[in-house]
């Protein structure tokens, strides 16, 4: 429809080591908000910024300090998990030393480890979304934005990646994140934001 709006008026603020959770139905704009946040989409009207900068995926800096999982990550179809990891930590940590311990912490806190020499193509859909929180947590971040990092997860696997999340925030990440899970609004936000289709 011609003047529709994608996502209503919204304003937050978060400090560092602070989570975000937003919510509400399918259609009422969480991914719009993720994605503009990730600098993947420019605002009709206001302003977004991270740190001080204005969200935009082309500012070397800018995704320096913000990575997001929102919709399914770019993979090749002849890699390993393991291959597309270190290639991510190698790619974005080069100057890292430990470059391989930071992908193998993942890998464990994750619940990977049996999994690595698989192709992406060859994993469940949990398993799958998994891995492409793997991806975006292997890159060094100040801020991550995760849309829906529950989806498609059993009730043991929600609990490894709350866990996860957790320490993430509390060694001083700030994280938003789209959710439909209670519980991973109750035991991870400071904050929540709920989003309602418009009329």
């Amino acid at each position: 429809m011609e003047g529709a709006s994608a996502l209503p008026p919204v304003s937050f603020s978060l400090s560092q080591g602070q989570c975000l959770a937003v919510t509400g139905s399918n259609g009422s704009g969480k991914t719009t908000l993720l994605r503009v946040l990730a600098g993947l989409q420019r605002p009709t009207q206001g302003a977004a910024s991270v740190r001080g900068r204005r969200c935009d995926e082309r500012d070397q800096v800018f995704r320096q300090e913000l990575a997001a999982q929102i919709g399914p990550p770019p993979v090749a179809r002849d890699l390993t998990l393991d291959e597309h990891l270190r290639l991510v930590a190698q790619t974005w940590r080069s100057h890292e030393p430990n470059a391989p311990g930071q992908v193998t912490g993942i890998v464990q806190e994750l619940g990977l480890g049996q999994l690595m020499s698989r192709f992406p193509h060859q994993l469940s859909s949990g398993q799958a979304q998994l891995f492409a929180l793997a991806l975006t947590l292997v890159r060094p971040s100040s801020v991550l934005v995760l849309d829906e990092p529950e989806h498609r997860l059993d009730v043991d696997r929600i609990s490894m990646v709350i866990e996860t999340l957790r320490s993430r925030i509390s060694a001083g990440t700030t994280v938003v994140l789209a959710t439909h899970d209670p519980r991973v609004s109750s035991e991870l936000s400071d904050q929540t934001l709920h989003l309602t289709v418009a009329a």
